[in-house]
Formats: structure tokens, C-alpha cells, sequence
């Protein structure tokens, strides 16, 4: 029997109608539209389209957006300079850097430069040490997504054994981080994998929960997953035949219990999850 689909794009929908309520209710008692200033440095048409994508969302659910492009060439200073003025003007309350940025740009410095309570992608470290503490400012968003996903459709967490695979800053470490904390969405022991690990398919297999976020296209196939067990695929990988996971999708979905898809997953939930760092933020500001 075919997996159970977890569409996180009516998820997204469904926290996007409560989110555009709360920024009603907020602008109706503060007086202040809650601002996002998105930062995009060169021309990469992979960031345009994200950033493009992010601008729609915010625009939908009641939000200020801000686009500030700066050219390909942008030293650290000058963007170092831009972060600057974002930080203090009262009128933005979540500043996003696109990134990659160009190789010629320091991304630890700038990163680093964000205002903690303006950090909505929850990339400064005084973030990254409050998630480990688990008492985060905010959480990091395809990490919170993936939460979300499991905590709507009561997949539960506590005493599950949760395999991720991948350790990137971005996705792998945060949600094996949020992952093992007390509390909903957590409670779990949590084993981490990467291109390094041995015997990875035999690790994999016993996962009762299967996050996969390490960037190679339908890395993960039926044989590496246990009967039942829930499948995430956090991979976006642009192939010959169009946009795929890091999951092969029709071999896994014949063995899993439930799946993410690829389109349609975790990545809409992820534009919604900074949609929800940003009323935060100007919460926290008000």
C-alpha cells in the first residue's frame, strides 16, 4: 500500500491563513506592519526566483516586503555596511540574506553582523546557541518546518528513533538539535549521518522517522527504509527530468508510511515558517 502524502503546500496554506490573522491583529494594535528587507547580492537566478517567491508571500499574508539588490561585485564592507543601516532602522524587523554570495564575500562576517532580533533566518550564533539550549529567540526554517509537518499530522516524536541525513548548518544540525529537546516535536533519539558515515543504508533502516537533507538526487532509495516509517525529503535538486528530492519518491513511497513530496514538501513550508520569524520579530521589537 502506497504511502500517505504529506502535502506540506495545503499545510503551508493552512498556517498561512493563521499567520495572516495574527499580522491583521498585530498591524490593527501596534500601528506597525510587520517588515521583512530581503538582501540579494548578484544575479543567480536560483536566488531571484526564491527571493521573488518570499517578496509574493509576504505581500499575501499582510507583511512589508523589501528588496535590496546590491551588485555581483559587492565587497564585505559594503554589504557589511547595508546589514548596518537594516540593523538600525526601526521601520525593518527580519533581515534576509540571500545566499550563496559571491566567493568574494566573507559569509561567516556578514551573517554574523545580523542583529540577533533581527536574524529570522536564525543563522547568528547567539541564535544557534539559544536553539542548543532549547530556548530559541527563533528557529531556523526548513528545521521548523520539517517540525511543523510532523507535529500537524501527529506523527509523534517522543522515544521515535529519528536518522537525519546530512549535517549542514542550515538543515542537519538545527533539527537534530530541536529534535532531541524536551517538549512537543522533540523528545527523540536522534542519529545523525553524512557522506562519511559506514553503513549508511543499515542506519537508515532504522529510523522510525527519515530526514533526508544531503543534496544528492534520489540518494535514498526503498531498500534503505524501514516498512511504515515516515519519510522527509528535504533534497531540491534540478535534474533532466525536472525537480527531484534526495528521495527516490515511487520506490520509497511503495515501502514508507507516510512521505513528503518533492515539489511541494517541506519548501513551501519553509517561505511560511520566515513569514512566521518576521511577525515574531516585530513582536519582539515592539
Amino acid at each position: 500500500m502506497a504511502a500517505t502524502l504529506l502535502d506540506g503546500k495545503a499545510l503551508a496554506d493552512t498556517i498561512r491563513a493563521e499567520i495572516a490573522t495574527q499580522v491583521a491583529d498585530f498591524t490593527h494594535r501596534c500601528g506597525v506592519k510587520p517588515c521583512l528587507a530581503a538582501v540579494l547580492v548578484g544575479d543567480d537566478p536560483a536566488s531571484q526566483v526564491y527571493v521573488r517567491n518570499k517578496q509574493k508571500a509576504c505581500e499575501q499574508n499582510g507583511l512589508v516586503s523589501q528588496l535590496h539588490r546590491m551588485e555581483a561585485a559587492t565587497s564585505t564592507g559594503q554589504l557589511l555596511e547595508r546589514i548596518d543601516q537594516l540593523n538600525t532602522d526601526r521601520n525593518v524587523h527580519g533581515i534576509l540574506v540571500q545566499l550563496p554570495l559571491p566567493k568574494q564575500v566573507d559569509s561567516n562576517r556578514v551573517l554574523d553582523a545580523v542583529h540577533p532580533k533581527k536574524d529570522v533566518d536564525a543563522f547568528h550564533p547567539a541564535n544557534v546557541g539559544r536553539i542548543m539550549q532549547g530556548r530559541p529567540l527563533f528557529l531556523p526554517c526548513t528545521p521548523h518546518a520539517i517540525q511543523q509537518i510532523l507535529l500537524r499530522h501527529q506523527i509523534p516524536t517522543a522515544g521515535a528513533h529519528i536518522v537525519v541525513i546530512g549535517r549542514s548548518d542550515i538543515v542537519g544540525k538545527p533539527i537534530a538539535t530541536m529534535l532531541m529537546q524536551k517538549g512537543p516535536g522533540g523528545d527523540a533519539t536522534v542519529t545523525v549521518c553524512h557522506s562519511r558515515s559506514r553503513n549508511l543504508p543499515e542506519i537508515a533502516r532504522l529510523a522510525d522517522i527519515l530526514i533526508v537533507a544531503i543534496g544528492r538526487a534520489n540518494f535514498v532509495t526503498g531498500d534503505m527504509v524501514k516498512p511504515g516509517a515516515t519519510v522527509i525529503d528535504v533534497g531540491i535538486n534540478r535534474t533532466e527530468s525536472g525537480l527531484v528530492g534526495d528521495v527516490d519518491f515511487n520506490a520509497v513511497r511503495q515501502v514508507a508510511g507516510a512521505i513528503t513530496p518533492v515539489p511541494g514538501g517541506v519548501g513551501p513550508l519553509t517561505i511560511t515558517m520566515l513569514l512566521h520569524n518576521t511577525l515574531l520579530a516585530a513582536r519582539l521589537q515592539a
